[in-house]
């Protein structure tokens, strides 16, 4: 059989998709996987795009277009969140859906990947409007969506009500509840303790990880995050826990630093009540490309794709960049790092404890008995400790950095998958 021999251009790839393609060949041609195989991995299985109208609260109809996107269910059934943002489109979906197959495999949990997205403001839509929008996209989704067939979770934008309202939705339509439809819902209906916190506590178990192999100690570390969101502000509210000093912080309307340290807990009860980072007493306003560039110990990206670039990479001068959101940095951008000595621990890794923790709530809710929280925080930090050695030990092995790593480990074992499984018919 021939074998995939693809070359990955040395320009800047500002198409979401195309990145995630990139960094299948990368690893594809690193594994001299089969030709038609990496076909099979660069193509999304089903992807499905929806137009539907919503009665909005003045009396009018407004239609917004909605995706859901499953990239490949070798391992198992379809999984991955739903964002709503004005900019979401097929290829961003695409791309995420990706990532979450290849973060599936990296800490070796039985599911495929899948991504979903509405075109819409959530800011700009009242409490009645986003139900509505949510429940007549879930109506049209439903053909794809079941416990053993594709489970939704929370994204951008999205939150435990919203799922709430999908899992209630689907269950109207059988007659009869199914939690197992989605997780990241209310701990009242079927979800889990501790799946909040999961993907910001996974960044953290990455990161304590990262620093011992590196010999930096965690206590007066500078960190920087980057998108003040739930993965970030819980993150930093751990490190801090830890010691760390985070030092400057960003939301979508802009960025705050202050040398001597932020204290993460004020600093959620600020943005709470003044919507926004900006302006929390005693911190200094800088621009976000100035926050990238900060000197530290640890940079957290937790915002959306493609914030660390070929344009700014550059200017990076933390140890290591530890990735909260899903594919934040480019591949150029990854090379430029790597030659300039700093440690990416990447997205498909890093951020990988939401979609452990949603597996077990999946599972707590497919037995009816659920857990306590520690003992899900214990299994999660077992998990991202055994995922972040495999990762480690791959990337001294095979000399390369921690994304390639982790790419060469998750593209063998869904490789492996398809290959057993066998085509039909």
């Amino acid at each position: 059989m021939s074998t995939a021999v693809i070359g990955s251009p040395q320009v800047e790839v500002a198409n979401p998709y195309a990145m995630a393609v990139e960094q299948l060949y990368n690893a594809a041609n690193r594994l001299g996987l089969e030709e038609w195989l990496v076909q099979v991995l660069a193509k999304c299985e089903r992807e499905l795009t929806v137009h539907f109208p919503v009665r909005m609260d003045d009396g009018s109809v407004q239609v917004f277009t909605g995706y859901r996107v499953q990239h490949n269910l070798a391992r198992g059934p379809a999984k991955g969140g739903i964002r709503y943002h004005p900019d979401t489109n097929m290829d961003e979906v695409r791309a995420l859906a990706m990532w979450m197959t290849w973060k599936a495999a990296v800490v070796k949990i039985p599911y495929g990947g899948a991504k979903g997205g509405v075109v819409c403001d959530p800011k700009k839509l009242s409490l009645t409007e986003l139900e509505n929008l949510t429940r007549r996209y879930t109506t049209e989704i439903s053909v794809l969506l079941g416990p053993e067939k594709d489970i939704p979770a929370p994204d951008v934008n999205t939150n435990p009500q919203v799922m709430a309202w999908i899992m209630d939705t689907y269950s109207m339509h059988l007659g009869y509840s199914v939690p197992g439809v989605v997780t990241g819902k209310p701990v009242e209906i079927g979800g889990s303790e501790g799946r909040a916190e999961a993907t910001g506590r996974g960044v953290v178990y990455a990161t304590i990880e990262a620093a011992k192999r590196l010999g930096i100690s965690l206590h007066g570390a500078r960190v920087v995050v980057q998108g003040f969101g739930n993965v970030g502000a819980t993150a930093a509210l751990l490190l801090a826990e830890e010691g760390a000093r985070i030092i400057a912080v960003s939301d979508s309307q802009g960025a705050i630093y202050n040398q001597h340290g932020l204290n993460p807990g004020n600093l959620l009860y600020h943005k709470r009540k003044a919507g926004s980072v900006v302006g929390f007493p005693g911190a200094e306003r800088i621009s976000g490309e100035d926050l990238l560039g900060l000197e530290c110990e640890v940079l957290i990206p937790a915002a959306l794709e493609n914030q660390i670039t070929g344009r700014n990479a550059a200017r990076i001068k933390a140890r290591m960049v530890v990735e909260g959101a899903n594919g934040p940095t480019s591949p150029q951008a990854d090379r430029i790092l790597y030659e300039n000595g700093i440690l990416v621990v990447p997205d498909i890794l890093a951020n990988a404890g939401g979609v452990t923790v949603s597996y077990f709530e999946w599972v707590q809710d497919n037995m009816k008995y659920f857990w306590k929280e520690a003992e899900i925080n214990q299994r999660l930090q077992e998990i991202m400790m055994c995922a972040f050695g495999e990762v480690w030990q791959m990337a001294q092995k095979e000399k390369v950095d921690m994304r390639t790593a982790a790419y060469l480990l998750a593209v063998q074992r869904v490789a492996n998958a398809v290959k057993l499984r066998g085509l039909y018919p």
